[in-house]
C-alpha cells in the first residue's frame, strides 16, 4: 500500500464552481415581485456558488441618481434581500449611470476572491457620456484572473460598425496602468455580456415574426449581426456563446409577451447576449495559441431567456456555467479564531495567524458580522488590528473587541479580516454564538418565578 509523506504538502484538489450570469435591460423599471425564475432559486438541481448580475437602463434620472448615491439603489437592495438569507454576500459592484454590475459569492469563497479593479468606460457622446459603454470588475478567483464586463452598445440597425467599434474601445480601455495586473487579454477568463443591440439583417418584419412563431431560428441566426461579426473579426472569434435556442429578447410591449405593436413596429432581435473567452496557451515552441490554461475550464449548462418577466421591453437572459479549476490559492492568507466563550459582558479576544507573504497594513480591520451579512460593510462592529492588539509572537496575533461594541442580541456571528492593501476579505472564522449576559439570565429567571 502506498504511503503518504506527511512532510510533503498535498496538491490542492480540482474544484467546480457554479456561476449564474444575468443580463437584463430593465428600461427604468422597479425590481419584479418574484425573482425565483431569474435567479434559478426554484431549480433544486443547481448548487450555485456565485451570481454575476448586469443591468442596463436603470432609472438614472437626477433624483434617482442622487438617492442612489446616498443609499443603496433599489435593484442592489433587491438582490441583497433575496440572496443574503441564502448565504450569498455582495463582494463588489460598479455603476455608471444606467449600467450596474454586481458580483455575489457564497460566504465560504470570500477569502479566495480578491477584487483588483473596478472601471467604467463611457462611450456615449464621443466618450464623455455614460448612457452607453461598459463597466468592469477585475478579480482574482482562487488565484486566477477573471474580468467581468457589462456593456450597453449603440442601438439601431444601421449602427453595426459603431457597435463593433465600441466593443473594441471598451476592451482597449481595460488597461491597469500602475497596478500589478496583466492585460485583460491575458486574463484566464473574460465574461462579457449586456444589451449589445446587434440586430437581424435583410429579413423583413413579417418573415422574422413568422420564424419566431414557428421556432425556426436557423435562418435568423445566419443574419444575426453578432454571429456575422464573430465569423469575420479575429478577436470576436475568440469569444464563445451558447446556442440561441430562445426567442429574440427585444422588443416587447411592456407588461406583455407581444412584440412591438407601436407605430415603429421594431423588428425583433437577440440584443441581450452573454459571451466568454478563455485564455489560450501557446503550443510548445510556438507563438500560436492552442489550448486553454491547464486546470481551468468553463462549461455552459444553460443559456435561456425568461419570458415571464414583462416589466421591460427586453426579456432577461441568463447563462449558468460550471467553472472547473485547480486552486492556485487554497489556504486563506489569514486564519481567524474567536477565543473562549463570547458573552455580552466581557471584552472579546480574537486570535489570528498570517501567512508569511501577507502584506499586512495598520489599516487592516476585523469585522464582527451576523450570519447572513449582505455585504462587507454590513458589520455589527469592527476593530483596527493595530489599535487593540494584545500580543503577537511566532505568527500568532491577538486583538480584542471592547465590550461596549458587542451587540446585545443573541444569534450566530462570524469574523472577517479585511485587508486594506488587497481591498478584500482574506480570512473568515467559522460561525459562533455570543451568549447573553449572566445577570440578564438571572433577572429573566427571577421575573419568571414571580
Amino acid at each position: 500500500m502506498a504511503t503518504v509523506n506527511p512532510l510533503k504538502p498535498t496538491e490542492p484538489r480540482a474544484r467546480k464552481l457554479s456561476i449564474h450570469v444575468v443580463t437584463w435591460n430593465v428600461a427604468s423599471a422597479a425590481p419584479p415581485l418574484d425573482p425565483d425564475d431569474l435567479l434559478q432559486l426554484n431549480n433544486q438541481n443547481l448548487n450555485l456558488d456565485m451570481y454575476v448580475i448586469g443591468l442596463q437602463e436603470m432609472d438614472c434620472g437626477i433624483m434617482s441618481l442622487l438617492a442612489d448615491t446616498a443609499f443603496e439603489d433599489p435593484w442592489s437592495s433587491f438582490f441583497m434581500d433575496v440572496l443574503s438569507p441564502l448565504n450569498f454576500v455582495k463582494v463588489s459592484s460598479v455603476r455608471m449611470q444606467g449600467l450596474l454590475l454586481l458580483v455575489f459569492a457564497k460566504c465560504q469563497h470570500l477569502p479566495f476572491i480578491q477584487i483588483l479593479s473596478t472601471k467604467s468606460t463611457p462611450t456615449g457622446l464621443f466618450g464623455f457620456w455614460g448612457n452607453k459603454g461598459g463597466v468592469n470588475i477585475c478579480l482574482k478567483l482562487y488565484g486566477y484572473y477573471v474580468s467581468i464586463v457589462n456593456c450597453h452598445l449603440p442601438p439601431h440597425m444601421a449602427n453595426n460598425d459603431q457597435r463593433l467599434e465600441h466593443f473594441d474601445r471598451i476592451l482597449e480601455m481595460q488597461n491597469f496602468e500602475g497596478l500589478d495586473i496583466p492585460n485583460i487579454l491575458d486574463h484566464d477568463l473574460i465574461v462579457w455580456f449586456g444589451d449589445m443591440n446587434f440586430r437581424i439583417e435583410d429579413f423583413g418584419l413579417h418573415f422574422v415574426r413568422e420564424s419566431i412563431k414557428s421556432q425556426c431560428y436557423s435562418d435568423l441566426w445566419e443574419k444575426d449581426q453578432l454571429s456575422i461579426a464573430k465569423r469575420c473579426d479575429p478577436l470576436l472569434r475568440e469569444f464563445q456563446e451558447g446556442p440561441l435556442l430562445f426567442p429574440p429578447t427585444y422588443k416587447f410591449d411592456k407588461n406583455s409577451n407581444n412584440y412591438d405593436s407601436s407605430e415603429k413596429k421594431r423588428k425583433p432581435a437577440w440584443t441581450d447576449r452573454i459571451l466568454w473567452r478563455l485564455k489560450r496557451q501557446p503550443r510548445s515552441g510556438s507563438c500560436t495559441p492552442s489550448l486553454p490554461a491547464p486546470h481551468f475550464s468553463l462549461c455552459l449548462r444553460s443559456y435561456i431567456s425568461h419570458m415571464m418577466y414583462t416589466i421591460s421591453d427586453h426579456k432577461p437572459v441568463t447563462g449558468t456555467f460550471d467553472l472547473e479549476l485547480k486552486p492556485l490559492v487554497s489556504v486563506p492568507l489569514i486564519t481567524l479564531m474567536p477565543e473562549g466563550l463570547w458573552t455580552m459582558e466581557n471584552d472579546m479576544l480574537i486570535s489570528y495567524t498570517l501567512t508569511p507573504d501577507f502584506p499586512s497594513s495598520p489599516w487592516d480591520w476585523i469585522g464582527l458580522y451576523k450570519v447572513g451579512l449582505r455585504h462587507i460593510n454590513d458589520y455589527v462592529s469592527y476593530v483596527w488590528v493595530g489599535d487593540n492588539q494584545v500580543s503577537f509572537s511566532n505568527g500568532l496575533n491577538q486583538v480584542y473587541i471592547n465590550v461596549s461594541d458587542i451587540p446585545e442580541t443573541e444569534g450566530q456571528f462570524l469574523l472577517c479580516y479585511y485587508s486594506n492593501s488587497l481591498r478584500s476579505v482574506v480570512g473568515m472564522s467559522s460561525p459562533f454564538k455570543i451568549q447573553p449576559c449572566a445577570f440578564l439570565e438571572e433577572d429573566l429567571l427571577g421575573e419568571s418565578q414571580l
